[in-house]
């Protein structure tokens, strides 16, 4: 199946600046050389301890951050190479769901504006469509057409993110970045909350970006699943696949804290020593082997290169020398 998205090479580096004057000290690499593809109406699960560049690579693919380098395709088309006007056009098929939904939308701004104000800047359709555009998406989310007049700080966080997702969708994108889309949730609101998701990746067709720290989550929405550590991903998987046969030690340390959802039977808990090193001065080789359990001493030599371990139309892949 050809990939709705299509991630090549992808970095983003921050420049460090000290100094009296102020000069570029060094270049902290949020992500680097980071190549993916999502099929169409599939979600891509990405996963990783906070600060390893999950949400920098999100907002890189959406070019709210310039790219350093590397080329983004979305259906056919280089978001990389598109001028401002032409990047203008192309949001209309790519949109983002934020982390905190109270930050996220304007508290000055009813329901009716925010749900508006895409297609007014796109020029959407006719008053009256854009009106009707509404109803029907806050019918969708599972929200009532009485609070078209109401703000943000009237609703819980569950009902923010609902409003939020509406927004997302007003335009018919074809690619949505969910980035922590659940994790200032309670519990019981965050099922709800992807159960929607998921249902409107079913029935629109849509293809998701999911973010987050929460691999249970992240197993309950996902068809494929990357791992993301220090800025590099070192395991893509269909999901079936990362969670039942992890290949990457840091993927089973992660896999092995999640709860166990039956009494009295425990998980063996594999514990990562030490912290995780600095963007800035990351070791060399591999960037998780001052932290691997299974360290060898080509590890501190040689950066390993992403690789499938099996053929197939979704081949499992892992960047380690283990293999």
């Amino acid at each position: 199946m050809k990939p709705l998205l299509d991630i090549r090479n992808l970095k983003k580096h921050f420049p460090v600046r000290g100094g009296f004057f102020r000069r570029v000290v060094g270049q902290l690499k949020a992500v680097d050389d980071v190549s993916f593809r999502i099929p169409r109406g599939q979600t891509f699960g990405l996963v990783g301890e906070s600060g390893c560049g999950k949400s920098t690579l999100g907002r890189a693919i959406l070019r709210l951050h310039e790219p350093t380098s590397g080329r983004v395709m979305l259906d056919g088309t280089d978001i990389t190479a598109l001028d401002r006007r032409e990047l203008v056009a192309q949001r209309r098929n790519m949109q983002i769901i934020f982390q905190d939904p109270y930050a996220s939308l304007s508290p000055r701004r009813t329901v009716m504006q925010t749900l508006l104000e895409p297609m007014e800047i796109h020029r959407i359709g006719t008053p009256d469509s854009r009106r009707r555009k509404v109803l029907e998406l806050l019918d969708i989310v599972g929200m009532s057409s009485k609070i078209l007049h109401r703000y943000p700080h009237e609703f819980s966080g569950g009902q923010r993110q609902r409003i939020g997702i509406a927004r997302a969708l007003t335009l018919d994108p074809k690619f949505i970045v969910a980035d922590e889309a659940v994790s200032a949730l309670d519990v019981s609101v965050q099922s709800q909350v992807l159960n929607l998701i998921a249902r409107l990746q079913r029935e629109m067709h849509l293809s998701f970006l999911f973010i987050s720290h929460d691999l249970a989550v992240v197993q309950h929405i996902s068809h494929q699943v990357g791992v993301m550590y220090l800025g590099k991903l070192v395991e893509i998987a269909p999901a079936i696949d990362l969670y039942r046969d992890p290949r990457h030690p840091y993927t089973r340390a992660l896999l092995s804290a999640i709860p166990v959802p039956e009494p009295g039977r425990k998980s063996k808990r594999i514990i990562l020593e030490g912290d995780v090193p600095s963007p800035l001065n990351p070791p060399s080789g591999c960037p998780f082997r001052t932290r691997c359990p299974e360290a060898m001493p080509v590890c501190a030599e040689q950066l390993p290169d992403l690789k499938a371990i099996h053929d197939g139309d979704d081949p499992h892949q892992v960047a380690c020398h283990l293999y």
